[in-house]
């Protein structure tokens, strides 16, 4: 003989891992509400964001400076203005040094004055030479030519030899000042060239800036939004990473559940003799 019944019970449960804390833990949340309420824009960040905003809208004020600065940088910045004047400097010299740099004649009969002091050098020898022999009775002798001839070898001969030395020298220095010069004009041109185009290779980097300084009334703008926008988002990602974690501590469970159970052999005999009873007392009213 056996036995079994059924029970049904109400289940509850309530988990507080942190109660003591629960104390703290209001009051953070106390404090958090106001700090969501104003979780937009403070009155001194509007303020200052608006103060930004209207400097913003007025441009930068050195944007026609700098696109001015540029565009005369991208022209060549002047460098070249004075090339010009460099040529014709160097033109005036060529013209005034390229006739004894080009001479070829070295003559030093051609030389001017050269004539006339050897005609006064001449003049003085030949009465010196001729002056000594009239005292010695001998002039317009044999002796007298041969001395004056000598006399006139000895003394104009290295005269006329120096000035041809010198002809040639002065050609020379004049060539090789003028092939100097040259040289140098080159290098000055090419210099200026040189600086006109670093010139407008800087002006192509300063291109950029003149272009951030035209759009930088918009650009601030477009900033400013986004701060308008991420300080709230900011305060209020700050205020849920706090407030959220607490929202979830803890907790209340509820629920029904119905179990079956096997009764003990004295409990299934009282409910037998339980039923033998209430079977006899029917049987007695129906007789």
């Amino acid at each position: 003989m056996g036995g079994e019944s059924k029970q049904t019970q109400q289940t509850s449960s309530v988990s507080n891992p942190w109660e003591p804390a629960q104390g703290a833990l209001k009051g953070i949340l106390g404090q958090l509400d106001p700090l969501i309420a104003n979780s937009g824009l403070s009155s001194a960040s509007t303020s200052a964001i608006n103060q930004l905003q209207s400097s913003a809208n007025a441009g930068n004020p050195y944007a026609g400076q700098i696109d001015s600065y540029t565009q005369n940088l991208l022209n060549g910045g002047g460098a070249n203005n004075q090339a010009g004047n460099v040529q014709s400097g160097f033109d005036a010299y060529k013209a005034q040094t390229n006739p004894l740099a080009s001479n070829t004649n070295y003559d030093p009969m051609q030389t001017p004055g050269l004539a006339d002091a050897l005609a006064a050098l001449k003049s003085d020898i030949t009465g010196s030479v001729n002056g000594q022999f009239a005292a010695a009775g001998r002039d317009s002798s044999g002796y007298n030519q041969q001395a004056l001839g000598r006399g006139l070898t000895q003394g104009l001969a290295p005269v006329i030899v120096d000035q041809y030395n010198k002809n040639i020298a002065n050609q020379q220095g004049a060539a090789s000042n003028l092939y100097n010069a040259s040289n140098t004009n080159a290098g000055l041109l090419a210099g200026l060239n040189q600086q006109g185009l670093a010139n407008q290779q800087q002006g192509m980097t300063n291109s950029a800036d003149a272009l951030a300084a035209k759009n930088y009334g918009a650009t601030q703008t477009l900033n400013l939004e986004q701060l308008k926008q991420s300080l709230p988002a900011q305060t209020l990602g700050l205020l849920a990473q706090i407030g959220v974690p607490i929202a979830g501590l803890g907790g209340q469970t509820s629920g029904t559940s119905t179990g079956t159970k096997e009764d003990s052999p004295m409990t299934q005999f009282m409910q037998f003799g339980q039923g033998l009873g209430a079977l006899g007392n029917l049987w007695n009213k129906k007789s």
